[in-house]
């Protein structure tokens, strides 16, 4: 017997800090068809239900009611819970999963002190974006263009503090070239790979020393000809760096040499960890250098401006680089290195750079690291102590959870909320055993959701994150559902924690998502008073007018955007269900506009009364069936006569097609507005047939039953309803309405061997100045030349009959209606 495919549906996870939105009920009701339908089709379905718990949102709103965050979190998880259910979602709740529950962070937490084991978690001093409004920090991406914050909306400001940091520019390269083996992340790619950039050079590490002795600073340089690294004859900083103006150990050296407007050249020397080499630390003129960049190696040999100031400044350098008479570069004075091409020094210097620990990894100008800590209370706790003797220092494995303390009060603003819970502050080091002080930033919820795809699959291990064994059976995911909006942020962030993942040795494979599902917005009407842009409530306009005018007077701009409470465009799923119904809900959600389009809410549009009046017809066809067969008769299909045998031909063609077209929609394109169009096609069809159909046609039969269970994936409620009533019809005919179980249980319908099978001869109508007057057969490798088809035509008695003293202006063939119309002088 062979066992049943696994196939993992998943959404992105629900914020815990609010009610539910529309936008919820579009991107549940995508993920629950696609999970009834590949349930349906035999598989093992994994569709779970997360709750992304943590953050800002969460937080702000508990403080603005003077609650606690756990407390305002778990009750609307619970109220959440609630409208899911009564949207009939299928979600396995026996696999649920809470980000800001210990049972969860404790794994977030390990995952982190992986990552630091491994060197990719760090601390530094940076400047950062700032959200005055929410006190916290905010990663670049978190930013608009007009560098306003994406929550808040205040104006960001530069800060300089202690981060941490994930160096997720060490898996650059990989996570670029792996973009190539996901060819159904469409329109996502191109993003991500915009976002990472062109991996053409790498970070070396330098030591930093002032007057020859070592000052406990690292920094990290970039150079986009890594080749060359022995010629450098200076690294040259912004005025704007960190380390003139933080709490940096070289502060004072650098400000004393610093001179506006000029190359500054200073006391301090960085000592290559790459080469072994000191080069002088030079303050730029500039105040920007090229490519996103803060510190920038100087090469005299390979750039006009780095040997402009390396000359002013008096410097000495190495020339690295030979030309050939062929033209071909190689390296000279680069030790083991000399002799290679740049090409094989390239690759040779970066990989070597890899093996020590010093750099190397190949990575854009622009991308950065992940700044992960936030100043905020109700995150995940960063499990690290800072001992005056050891310096950071991860918390034990069997000392996990850190969890967070209660605090009694919470105001969002200045430092680190935890600063406050003292007694859970003050610790001793796992190491030295000395006095030491807890990690207060927490994390930032993209790192909890980074993961919890991993933990779907194990979600009550109390020993480890998941079993590797159980990751690999059901990964990676087969469709992931979720907004464009996260593609550079959650989706690039989940990708590079499965690639960790895998080079830990914790899972046997690299990508977490097969394909990606992009749903757009659900936008609501809005009303905005020109002018001053503030938004108005229906109520508060007069719409009598030609033009929609203010109660208070002024014109009102109406515009469609992201629904929400303080546009007054928002709406309630429980409301909209109460007043449609669920399953029309559904089926106009899928209806409306494909998954990646955004959908204008608007319950005037045709949209809305297609889906009605199809639910209405359904019901009628199931009403219309049950009827005939109560008439007495006993059905025979013998009794039909030819023409309706032809029609009854017709309706198994319809519903092979339709299950043709419909599958390739929930499999392939997930076009779900194209397969209610196809099946609503298909009842048009059946709509039009005779009542003796009814009575004798094992076709209808089956076409209906299939229609029905093609429906049900999408309006579950509705179908589990008409299905009842199909097995109750008398005398039936198919054995297909003879299986036990409700039709989500029934397996899905196949499109029958022989509509697969090419016909030896076609049957075609000949129509002569567009009238009908007979039918032809041809051989099916003839059919589509006109030529010929027009030679077989005259040659038969529908020929001699019609067109043998006619004169034929022209003749036109359709193959795919299977006609040719010959148009001729009257």
């Amino acid at each position: 017997m062979v066992a049943p495919a696994n196939y993992g549906a998943v959404a992105e996870g629900c914020s815990g800090g609010g009610r539910l939105h529309m936008g919820h009920v579009r991107v549940y009701t995508i993920s629950d068809t696609i999970g009834h339908f590949q349930k349906m089709r035999g598989h093992q379905v994994l569709n779970p239900m997360g709750w992304d718990a943590f953050g800002l949102p969460a937080e702000n709103a508990a403080i603005e009611r003077g609650l606690d965050p756990e407390d305002w979190t778990k009750s609307n998880i619970q109220s959440m819970r609630e409208q899911l259910d009564t949207l009939g979602l299928c979600f396995n709740w026996d696999r649920e999963v809470t980000t800001c529950l210990p049972d969860y962070y404790r794994w977030t937490q390990y995952l982190f002190i992986k990552l630091f084991e491994a060197g990719l978690a760090y601390q530094k001093e940076a400047v950062v974006n700032w959200d005055p409004v929410d006190q916290t920090v905010l990663a670049d991406e978190q930013v608009d263009e007009n560098g306003h914050s994406w929550r808040s909306g205040a104006l960001v400001e530069q800060k300089l503090l202690t981060q941490w940091f994930i160096k997720t520019t060490n898996y650059a390269k990989p996570l670029l070239d792996a973009l190539q083996d996901l060819p159904e992340w469409y329109g996502v790619k191109a993003m991500q790979a915009n976002w990472i950039g062109e991996c053409t050079g790498c970070y070396f590490d330098f030591k930093l020393k002032v007057n020859g002795k070592e000052t406990g600073e690292t920094l990290s340089a970039y150079s986009s000809s890594p080749e060359t690294v022995y010629g450098a004859a200076y690294l040259a900083i912004l005025p704007s760096h960190r380390l003139l103006h933080g709490s940096s150990s070289v502060r004072s050296a650098l400000q004393e040499a610093f001179q506006p407007g000029r190359d500054s050249l200073t006391d301090i020397t960085a000592h290559n960890l790459f080469t072994g080499r000191e080069v002088p630390l030079v303050i730029s003129h500039k105040e920007t250098f090229d490519d996103y960049l803060d510190t920038v190696v100087g090469v005299p040999d390979c750039n006009e401006e780095d040997l402009s100031v390396a000359r002013a400044l008096n410097l000495s350098w190495a020339s690295v680089l030979k030309t050939r008479e062929d033209g071909t570069q190689t390296l000279i004075n680069s030790e083991e290195f000399s002799g290679l091409t740049r090409d094989q020094a390239f690759n040779s210097i970066t990989q070597k750079a890899k093996e020590q620990k010093v750099g190397g990894y190949l990575t854009s100008s622009k991308l950065r690291d992940w700044l992960i800590s936030r100043q905020r209370y109700w995150g995940t706790p960063i499990p690290v102590v800072h001992c005056g003797s050891c310096g950071p220092v991860a918390v034990p494995e069997e000392e996990l959870p850190v969890t967070l303390p209660k605090l009694p009060s919470i105001t969002g603003k200045g430092a680190s909320p935890l600063e406050a819970a003292h007694d859970w502050v003050n610790c001793k080091c796992p190491r030295c055993k000395g006095p030491a002080r807890r990690e207060t930033d927490t994390m930032d919820t993209f790192v909890d959701s980074a993961w919890y795809y991993f933990r779907y699959t194990d979600p009550h291990n109390a020993y480890r994150p998941f079993e590797r064994h159980l990751a690999d059976h059901w990964l990676p995911v087969d469709v992931y559902i979720g907004g464009k909006e996260h593609a550079v942020m959650h989706l690039y962030y989940a990708r590079f924690l499965c690639h960790f993942c895998k080079d830990q040795g914790l899972v046997g494979h690299r990508e977490p998502f097969r394909k990606l599902l992009v749903q757009g917005l659900i936008k609501g009407q809005t009303f905005k008073l020109a002018g001053s842009g503030q938004y108005l409530k229906r109520e508060e306009i007069n719409f009598t007018d030609k033009e929609p005018v203010a109660l208070s007077g002024g014109r009102v701009e109406v515009t469609w955007e992201k629904m929400s409470k303080s546009k007054h465009n928002g709406l309630d799923p429980q409301d909209v269900v109460q007043q449609y119904g669920v399953d029309t809900v559904r089926l106009y959600i899928l209806y409306a506009a494909p998954p990646e389009q955004d959908i204008l809410w608007n319950a005037k549009t045709d949209a809305l009364a297609g889906v009605l009046r199809w639910q209405s017809r359904l019901w009628q066809l199931v009403t219309k069936l049950r009827a005939a067969r109560q008439l007495g008769d006993v059905p025979n299909p013998r009794l039909l006569k030819k023409k309706e045998l032809a029609e009854a031909k017709k309706i198994w063609e319809n519903k092979n097609y339709a299950i043709q077209e419909v599958t390739t929609h929930f499999t392939e394109d997930f076009l779900f507005n194209a397969a209610i169009s196809r099946l609503m096609g298909l009842t048009n069809t059946l709509s039009s047939a005779t009542v003796r159909l009814l009575q004798h046609s094992v076709e209808f039969e089956e076409a209906l039953a299939a229609l029905v269970m093609m429906t049900a994936p999408m309006a579950p409620h509705l179908a589990s309803e008409l299905w009842a009533g199909l097995c109750q019809v008398k005398h039936p005919l198919s054995p297909i309405l003879q299986h036990e179980g409700d039709v989500l249980q029934q397996s899905w319908p196949t499109v029958d061997p022989e509509y697969l099978e090419v016909p030896d001869f076609v049957e075609l109508s000949v129509l002569i100045n567009n009238k009908s007057c007979g039918m032809v057969t041809v051989p099916v490798q003839v059919s589509k030349d006109t030529s010929r088809v027009q030679q077989l035509v005259l040659e038969s008695p529908v020929g001699q009959k019609f067109l043998r003293e006619r004169s034929i202006k022209r003749a036109i063939l359709s193959p795919r209606t299977a006609l040719i119309n010959f148009l001729v002088d009257e």
